[in-house]
């Protein structure tokens, strides 16, 4: 074969990086944004021991798609935790989660916590929210990165301690918190018991982003959706199974935080290319990809735009337009997002 560059083959196209591209991770969870090695020296910092799940140097083995397999999930995320005990211990989990960030070309980080979790160490609930407030006030400085709070409920609990913590998260908008989330099993309590602590929340400002569409399906995204007015669905992938709730998502601009290595570990899609990135994608639903837990799952947030490129054949002009998703999604000031929307055109441009 003649190749007109003289004898040889073209050069192959340029793989741009995609830890350089700009973009806003929305779903990322405070224990689990944690690295490997923190865990293990807060461990040991604070006596606590680790079950070889969490000190083996991967990713544990999890499969939540049951009672059982969630509740393996939940102990170990409860044991990492339990080594968060002090204003420094959660001081260095932001700085360094900001710092990972970052790397991963992160513009604007809004991380997701139950501070009624953390109470118990550090001195009550409005003293460790406000530690973590002050934390992520303090590595934005330092790092550079925008960050902002997302207070979630827990499922699990009383629909009134919800409304405990949207009260508290109203009260603290000024210092940082964007969002009001639920986390947590969504085959247990149904949407509709929190409906009112998600109405303290959106009428105190706070945008409405709760988990929906992992566990189960499409009838947990439509609960989120009509019960609790979601401007962003936590994952909300099971909504593929359903073309009219996919064009209500879009035609309703309902941005799903997508956690394509999350749903593989998680066992909810069996490969990465079962993920229906494509399908969202196609139907016009806007996606902010987020890494969830990276503790526990093994990945950040840019290896995520890797698994759309590498699974599902993503080009890069759609890569671009993933991160611009994000940037839209989220709670970031206008200057904010207008840097972001910038750089990532940049990106395109190299």
């Amino acid at each position: 074969m003649l190749y007109p560059s003289g004898g040889h083959p073209p050069n192959p196209p340029q793989v741009r990086d995609l830890s350089l591209l700009p973009k806003a991770h929305l779903h990322l969870h405070f224990t689990g944004s944690m690295r490997p090695g923190t865990l293990l020296e807060l461990a040991d910092k604070h006596g606590v021991h680790l079950p070889d799940a969490l000190t083996g140097g991967e990713p544990p083995k999890l499969r939540a798609t049951d009672e059982r397999g969630w509740f393996r999930f939940q102990r170990l995320y409860d044991m990492a935790r339990s080594c968060l005990r002090e204003p420094e211990d959660i001081r260095r989990l932001v700085r360094e989660t900001a710092q990972e960030d970052v790397r991963d070309g992160s513009g604007w980080l809004e991380i997701q916590v139950d501070p009624t979790s953390y109470a118990p160490m550090l001195g009550g609930l409005i003293p460790a929210l406000e530690i973590i407030l002050d934390s992520v006030e303090e590595a934005a400085r330092e790092t550079g990165l925008g960050m902002r709070v997302v207070v979630a409920a827990n499922r699990m609990k009383h629909p009134l301690d919800a409304r405990t913590l949207a009260r508290l998260a109203v009260r603290y908008a000024d210092r940082g918190v964007v969002g009001f989330g639920l986390s947590n099993d969504e085959r247990r309590g149904m949407a509709r018991d929190f409906d009112r602590a998600f109405a303290i929340a959106r009428d105190g400002g706070l945008l409405a982003a709760p988990h929906g569409g992992e566990l189960t399906g499409p009838s947990s995204v439509r609960d989120c959706l009509d019960d609790l007015h979601a401007s962003r669905i936590g994952h909300g992938v099971r909504a593929a199974e359903d073309p009219r709730l996919l064009r209500k998502l879009a035609e309703r601009g309902v941005t799903c935080e997508v956690c394509p290595a999350s749903n593989v570990a998680l066992g909810v899609y069996e490969k990465p290319e079962d993920v229906p990135l494509r399908t969202l994608w196609d139907a016009g639903v806007p996606m902010a990809l987020g890494a969830d837990d990276p503790l526990l799952f093994g990945s950040r947030l840019a290896a995520q735009y890797e698994i759309a490129r590498r699974h599902h054949g993503f080009t890069d002009e759609e890569l671009a337009e993933l991160a611009r998703q994000s940037v839209r999604a989220s709670a970031a000031p206008q200057d904010v997002r207008d840097g972001l929307l910038a750089g990532i055109d940049e990106w395109l441009k190299d």
